[in-house]
């Protein structure tokens, strides 16, 4: 381990899958309820999914 700040971009690696270049992700919207926050396709917000729990997004990283 050194203790120079490192210029190469081994370190800095983004694990997380990328979409390709020029390609924008999917458009999601979102809306408050009493029950908690819904998020929706923007593109088709006909196209539901349930769910009998609630994972954190952050959980998904």
């Amino acid at each position: 381990m050194s203790d120079h700040a490192t210029t190469g971009d081994e370190e800095r690696r983004n694990h997380v899958p990328q979409l390709p270049e020029g390609e924008e992700g999917p458009t999601v919207e979102s809306y408050d309820t009493e029950d908690g926050v819904v998020l929706y396709d923007a593109d088709n917000p006909l196209a539901w999914l349930k769910a009998t729990n609630a994972t954190p997004l952050a959980e998904q990283r």
